[in-house]
């Protein structure tokens, strides 16, 4: 039976993406688009925030009208409702973040310890570095030790501060210590977040939202920070290559495996197996012509940032990835990974196979990946595939013809090194105005928006207003589809920006990694902040999530505007039930932390809030 669909122009602007979500309708295959129809008209109460089922007392809801309730049972009025809705996603998101990255601070202990001997240290001179920053000698025999303890101790620490929150500017750690947001413990905040919306504490609207914010921080400058950090030691720093992107990549005459979720300790090890010679001899011996990795979702963006592994597709193409009939495996570890993945994949001969003892999906196939036994792990997945092959029927591959060159690898470090080792030229153009800002450009896909479309229209609107663009997670795919990954997308570029980019052989888009590597955003902006003595609350700077979904982007966008950054979203937030709390997010916090929110769903509109946003701030800098 054919799904009834709106036409697939309405639901994407991606090429690759439309073919298959024709054939995927003409299939009778479910897809995120049709369960988002089926669930028309979602729940008015919950869109703007004001129902709660945080105790049995409930589920209670308060009437935006007026006509109805105004308080739930225990007597919490809009306020404190969606502020307390508000402050459990940001938990969520800051635990999602935070526990990827415990997990790479453990592995880097058992690497260590010696007990991880499939790992490494691919960057002995940035492990040092970061050693430094925790009072650790680089000369000590007990260095990575050391340093491991020290990692781990800021999960559960009690006291005390979170040691890479002293990278952002003095001001900007002044105005958190004054207002009691200086994170303390990682687990502490996230805990804490839990206790203070549990029935019957925190019923202050603004204490509510203080300590969310103090949360997001111990994300974005702890655990995020923690993950990338580690992650370039363990991996290597990214630097600048090239690779391809979109359902393109998969190849018709391979072994396909998919690697989609968002911790690189198990998609490294992917990688490292594919290229196993017996492995590949054996894919040769079932009739494949070798073994072919791609990625989704920010596993995808870790192996191409490093590897140059194509990437398939962002978060919204995990199912039309399947759809091809074209891959053997879809090997998935943690978050972002839809449940309904098996359904797609029972269609077809794909094996989807789960890894982490967090993630189990029922009618998958468990593989559990461990650390003390990575490599011989991930050989074993990659042979479940090879193995897989010859059951593929070949009258149902469709693999569209469409994919695009990028240019991937923009960490700090490789963006100095671009300039020469120095911010001078940055600064430089920053000041003659040739560069007239910088803008974040992250996040998700979500099916209330056409796939990639707010992605892509802001991106161009800002480059062609010379603001050059730092883009992460889904967002960078989206781009990277769109072919503005590419040094030759400067010609969609304003006349300034179009010439530092020839001069520096770069994109007007830098892909700076996956959704916890918008750590490296906050570098940098601590980093050009200092070197012009000012906040980053004083920079021409301004950061998007035209098409956020997750509860991980509520807590990105909340240590954003605790930086001092002005946020834009593009998916409207659950909070719009309190005018108060609509009123702190997006006006009141500009004068208590230097960033606030805005929402605007038009991408075009969008980039107008933030150009004059960052006009504002040059004028205010006089540049």
């Amino acid at each position: 039976m054919v799904i009834m669909m709106k036409g697939v122009k309405d639901r994407s602007i991606d090429p690759a993406s439309q073919e298959m979500l024709a054939s995927a309708s003409r299939a009778g295959l479910e897809t995120a688009w049709d369960r988002f129809d089926k669930q028309q008209p979602q729940c008015g109460f919950g869109e703007l925030g004001l129902c709660c089922r945080h105790c049995n007392m409930g589920p209670c809801r308060i009437d935006p009208f007026g006509e109805g309730p105004a308080r739930g049972v225990c007597g919490a009025d809009a306020d404190v409702m969606a502020a307390r809705g508000l402050l459990r996603a940001l938990a969520a998101g800051a635990a999602a973040h935070s526990d990827h990255a415990r997990d790479v601070a453990l592995t880097f202990q058992m690497m260590a310890d010696g007990r991880a001997p499939s790992y490494q240290v691919k960057d002995k001179a940035k492990m040092k570095r970061l050693a430094a920053e925790y009072g650790i000698a680089g000369d000590s025999p007990t260095m990575m030790q050391d340093l491991a303890k020290s990692v781990l101790s800021e999960f559960g620490q009690q006291q005390g501060t979170i040691c890479f929150t002293r990278r952002a500017p003095a001001k900007r750690v002044a105005i958190w210590q004054r207002l009691g947001i200086d994170p303390r413990g990682i687990d502490r905040e996230i805990v804490e977040c839990l206790h203070r919306s549990h029935m019957g504490v925190d019923a202050d609207y603004v204490n509510l939202i203080l300590h969310g914010l103090r949360t997001a921080l111990a994300d974005g400058w702890g655990g995020s920070m923690i993950a990338t950090e580690l992650q370039d030691v363990m991996f290597g720093v990214p630097t600048p290559i090239r690779s391809r992107a979109n359902l393109g990549v998969l190849q018709a005459d391979s072994v396909n495996v998919i690697v989609h979720g968002h911790e690189p300790l198990l998609s490294e090890m992917i990688v490292a197996a594919a290229a196993d010679p017996e492995l590949i001899a054996l894919a040769k011996s079932k009739g494949a012509a070798g073994i072919n990795v791609a990625g989704i979702c920010c596993t995808g963006n870790e192996v191409l940032m490093r590897h140059g592994v194509p990437v398939a597709g962002n978060f919204l193409q995990q199912e039309l990835a399947i759809a091809t009939g074209a891959v053997e495996a879809m090997v998935v570890d943690v978050q972002c990974v839809m449940p309904a993945l098996q359904s797609v994949a029972s269609c077809f001969h794909t094996k989807l196979i789960t890894t982490s003892p967090k993630a189990k999906v029922p009618g998958a196939t468990h593989m559990e990946f461990h650390e003390e036994s990575a490599l011989d792990t991930a050989r074993e997945i990659v042979r479940a595939a090879v193995e897989n092959y010859p059951q593929r029927n070949r009258d149902r591959v469709q693999i569209p013809d469409f994919s695009s060159e990028v240019m991937i690898g923009f960490s700090v470090e490789a963006i100095l090194s671009a300039l020469g080792g120095s911010l001078d030229p940055l600064l430089g153009a920053i000041k003659n105005g040739s560069v007239r800002g910088i803008a974040a450009v992250v996040g998700c896909n979500n099916p209330k928006v056409k796939q990639d479309f707010g992605h892509v229209n802001l991106v161009k609107e800002l480059i062609k207003n010379d603001v050059l663009v730092v883009s992460t997670g889904c967002s960078a795919q989206a781009c990277a589809k769109a072919g503005l990954l590419l040094p030759e997308a400067a010609g969609m570029a304003g006349e300034g920006l179009r010439g530092v980019c020839q001069a520096l052989g770069i994109p007007p888009v830098l892909h700076m990694g996956s959704c916890v590597d918008i750590s490296r955003i906050l570098v940098a902006c601590a980093a050009i902040a200092n070197a012009l003595g000012v906040d980053i609350s004083d920079l021409p700077a301004a950061a998007a999530a035209p098409e956020w979904m997750s509860e991980k982007a509520v807590s990105i966008g909340a240590y954003a505007v605790a930086s001092g950054v002005l946020t834009v979203l593009g998916t409207v937030p659950q909070v719009l039930g309190s005018a108060n709390v609509t009123a702190l997010l997006t006006k009141g916090a500009a004068g208590v932390v230097g960033g606030r929110f805005a929402v605007e769903p038009d991408p075009f509109s969008a980039a107008r809030v933030m150009i004059d946003h960052i006009d504002s701030q040059r004028a205010r800098l006089g540049i």
